[in-house]
C-alpha cells in the first residue's frame, strides 16, 4: 500500500534540495499557462465584441442600399443615385413572406438645442417598425405611431448619447428640442446599444417619423424617397429566402429586365456579422493552440531535469528499494515531483496570464475577457504535461536494479 503523505514529504524535499533549479523546470510552465490564458483571453474578447455589435445591430437583418450613379462611364458606388421609396418598403412588407418587419430610413445630420445646450448628431426619420428591426427597446415613454407617421408629427426618441449631452439627469420626456430649428417633442427614450461594428455611438441618435424627415428636415429629391430600406426576416432560416424575396420585389417594381443590373443593392448583415465572429473564433483556436506550443516546451523541460534527477538519485533509489520499496513506490514518488512542479507552475502562470490580459486591456485597448473555463483547462493542460512527461523519468527510475544502484557512483 503505497503511503502518499510520505510519498509526497519525500517530494517536496527533494524539489527543496535545488531550489534553483526547481524554478527554472516551472519556468516553462509558468509562461505556458499565462501565454494560454493571455491569448485565449484575446481571442474571447474580440468574439465577445462581435456578438455584442451583432445584438446591437438587430437580428436577422438586411439592408437594401439605392443604385449607383454614372458619371462619364465612371460607377458612383451604391447609394449615389435615389431609388428606393417608401412604396417599395410597403410592398416589401406585404408580400414577401419570409419577412417580419421592415424600416424605410432617410438620414442626416442635424445640430439639435434644447435650452442653452445644443450637439451635433444623426437624426434618422423611419417608421416605429425600426424597433423590431434592430432590437430596440425602449428605455422610458411611448413609440411613435404609424399615424404620426402619415400625418407628419413632430416627435422624436433620443438615444443615451443625446440625454447625456443635452439634459444631464433631467428627463427628457415631454421636453420639446429644436432639430434643424424645427421644434419636435420628446416622447421617449432609446435603450443604450454601443457601439457599432464600424466604432459608431448608436446612441448617438434621434429617431423621427419618416414624412416628418422628409418634409421638415431634409427634403427629397422625389416624394417618398428614403436612402435605405431595412429588412428583418423572420428567422435565421428566413434569411436567404427574405433576401431573394426582397430582391425579386424590387426588380419587379423597378421594371429591371432579365438582363440588366438592378439599380439596388441588397445586403446580408447578419451573416457579415457571423462571418466576423467565425473568423474571431479561429483567431482564438490558432492563439489558443500557438501558446499550447510553450506548454510542451515546459513539458520537455520538466522530462529533462526528472530524466536527471534520477540519474543524480540513482544510490538513493536503490537505497529505497533495498529497504522494501517497491516499483510502484518509486514510480510514485517521481511522478508526484513531476506533477507537483507542473500544477505550481501553472497556478503560478494562471496569475500571471490575468494580470498580463488586464495590462493588455488597459495599455493597448484590446478586449479581453478571462473565462473561468479557461483558467480550468489551463491548469487541468499542466497537471497532464507534468503527468504525461513525468512518466517516462518515473518509468525508468522504478525499473533500476537495486544492486545496480547502489553500486552506482
Amino acid at each position: 500500500m503505497i503511503n502518499l503523505p510520505s510519498a509526497i514529504k519525500v517530494s517536496a524535499r527533494a524539489l527543496s534540495v535545488n531550489k534553483m533549479r526547481s524554478a527554472l523546470t516551472m519556468l516553462g510552465i509558468i509562461i505556458g499557462v499565462a501565454a494560454v490564458i493571455a491569448m485565449l483571453s484575446v481571442g474571447a474578447g474580440a468574439r465577445r465584441q462581435i456578438s455584442e455589435q451583432i445584438a446591437g445591430m438587430g437580428s436577422n437583418l438586411i439592408i437594401v442600399l439605392p443604385g449607383g450613379a454614372t458619371s462619364g462611364g465612371a460607377r458612383m458606388g451604391a447609394g449615389t443615385l435615389p431609388t428606393l421609396s417608401m412604396s417599395d418598403a410597403d410592398a416589401i412588407l406585404k408580400e414577401a413572406g419570409a419577412v417580419e418587419e421592415v424600416a424605410p430610413i432617410l438620414s442626416g445630420i442635424a445640430q439639435v438645442v434644447w435650452g442653452h445646450r445644443n450637439w451635433s448628431t444623426n437624426v434618422l426619420g423611419t417608421t416605429p417598425g425600426i424597433l423590431v428591426v434592430r432590437d430596440w427597446p425602449l428605455e422610458s415613454g411611448r413609440p411613435f405611431t404609424d399615424q404620426d407617421v402619415k400625418t407628419s408629427t413632430k416627435v422624436c426618441l433620443v438615444g443615451k448619447t443625446i440625454v447625456d449631452n443635452l439634459f444631464e439627469g433631467a428627463d427628457p420626456v415631454g421636453q420639446i428640442i429644436r432639430i434643424k430649428n424645427v421644434p419636435f417633442t420628446i416622447i421617449g427614450t432609446l435603450a443604450p446599444k454601443g457601439q457599432s461594428a464600424i466604432g459608431q455611438d448608436q446612441d448617438d441618435t434621434i429617431l423621427v417619423p419618416v414624412t416628418t424627415a422628409q418634409k421638415k428636415l431634409f427634403g427629397t429629391t422625389f416624394p417618398g424617397m428614403v436612402r435605405i430600406i431595412m429588412v428583418k426576416a423572420k428567422s435565421g432560416d428566413d434569411l436567404p429566402a427574405a433576401e431573394k424575396q426582397t430582391n425579386d420585389i424590387l426588380r419587379q417594381r423597378h421594371h429591371i429586365g432579365p438582363k440588366q443590373d438592378n439599380d439596388f443593392t441588397v445586403r446580408n448583415l447578419t451573416q457579415m456579422m457571423q462571418t466576423a465572429e467565425q473568423a474571431a473564433n479561429v483567431m482564438t483556436l490558432l492563439l489558443g493552440a500557438i501558446a499550447s506550443v510553450s506548454l510542451l516546451v515546459g513539458g520537455i523541460g520538466i522530462m529533462n531535469i526528472m530524466l536527471v534527477s534520477v540519474t543524480e538519485r540513482t544510490r538513493e533509489i536503490g537505497i529505497r528499494m533495498a529497504v522494501g520499496a517497491r516499483s510502484w513506490d518509486i514510480r510514485t514518488q517521481f511522478l508526484i515531483e513531476a506533477l507537483t512542479l507542473s500544477l505550481i507552475g501553472g497556478i503560478l502562470g494562471i496569475l500571471i496570464g490575468v494580470g498580463g490580459s488586464t495590462a493588455l486591456s488597459a495599455i493597448a485597448g484590446w478586449p479581453t475577457l478571462v473565462s473561468a473555463l479557461s483558467l480550468i483547462l489551463a491548469f487541468c493542460f499542466s497537471g497532464i504535461v507534468g503527468i504525461f512527461f513525468g512518466f517516462y523519468p518515473a518509468y525508468k527510475a522504478s525499473l533500476l536494479d537495486p544492486i545496480d544502484a547502489l553500486r552506482y557512483e
